[in-house]
């Protein structure tokens, strides 16, 4: 059974604070870039966040995939019922005024619930880089195409590659660093192509204790650090100020990237990579004095 909490429902309190709570409660790591933002922006991104987050749950969720594919075409009938007014979630009441105030596209919301059903489905298992793109694009593009409309940093095309740019390399950094945990609930992002080039078996367990294991994740190490120089390029051509959030966002997540890299691609289940504080303050730094080159971490 899915929640109730996890639908749609009417809802007749305080929309804003409702989806403040799910965005606090969730320890997201969004939080710091977003409380940089003023105060409409900020509230804006937190319905915004209090979406991915609630379709997120089902599909990690413990419901059987027939329960979660129902919940999740439930909130496809959401966003219809938003881009005609009439939501009755407190999460599309807040983003209600949001999406009229940013011009948000709607095929961004039904993308992302695209992605959500990829998973919901079953465990991803060795996705082609074909099928990894589509999913990133799904998952990570979606956010950042929102997103960057609600900084007020948008201005075309040029705004649009920035989003997907980074997007995509936030998604790799966690594909590659999350790999052990994602073989314990059964899932295994790692492209099928990688695994056969090192001989590695399509199993998540398999995997995740492989010795070619860091051989792989050198690899995509490489293309997300890639995909951040392409990033830093693109965000030459906005206002910084604007695209703070964001920065703040990069400049911890390629900390992750270096951090790895420096152990030799080699990581410890269970310990984290940065500290709050050095999160933070890389964050801080990419925000408030530009990406620049990537710095040790």
């Amino acid at each position: 059974m899915i929640p109730d909490e996890l639908l749609p429902r009417p809802f007749e309190g305080d929309a804003k604070e409702e989806v403040r709570a799910i965005t606090k409660s969730s320890g997201t790591s969004f939080a710091a870039g977003m409380g940089i933002l003023r105060r409409d922006r900020r509230e804006a991104m937190h319905a915004v966040y209090a979406f991915c987050r609630v379709v997120d749950d089902i599909a990690d969720g413990d419901a059987d995939p027939g329960e979660k594919r129902a919940a999740l075409e439930v909130w496809r009938e959401e966003v219809e019922l938003l881009y005609r007014g009439r939501p009755v979630s407190a999460v599309g009441q807040a983003l209600l005024p949001t999406v009229a105030a940013y011009d948000l596209p709607k095929e961004e919301f039904l993308l992302l619930i695209d992605g959500m059903q990829t998973d919901a489905d079953g465990p991803v298992v060795a996705p082609t880089r074909t099928e990894l793109a589509r999913y990133t694009r799904q998952v990570a593009g979606t956010v950042g195409m929102l997103s960057i409309r609600i900084f007020g940093a948008w201005k075309g095309e040029v705004s649009d590659r920035f989003a997907l740019c980074l997007g995509d390399a936030l998604q790799l950094t966690n594909i590659i660093r999350d790999v052990e945990e994602d073989a314990g609930i059964g899932r295994l992002y790692l492209p099928a192509e990688l695994l056969e080039a090192e001989g590695v078996p399509h199993r998540p367990n398999a995997a995740s204790s492989s010795p070619k294991l860091p051989a792989i994740r050198k690899t995509l190490g490489a293309e997300a650090e890639a995909l951040y120089d392409e990033a830093r390029l693109l965000a030459r051509e906005h206002d910084r100020a604007s695209l703070r959030p964001a920065l703040m966002m990069m400049g911890a997540y390629e900390g992750y990237l270096l951090r790895m890299e420096r152990g030799g691609w080699r990581l410890n289940p269970g310990t984290p990579l940065l500290s709050s504080r050095e999160k933070l303050l890389r964050g801080l730094r990419y925000a408030f004095f530009g990406p620049g080159a990537p710095q040790a971490a």
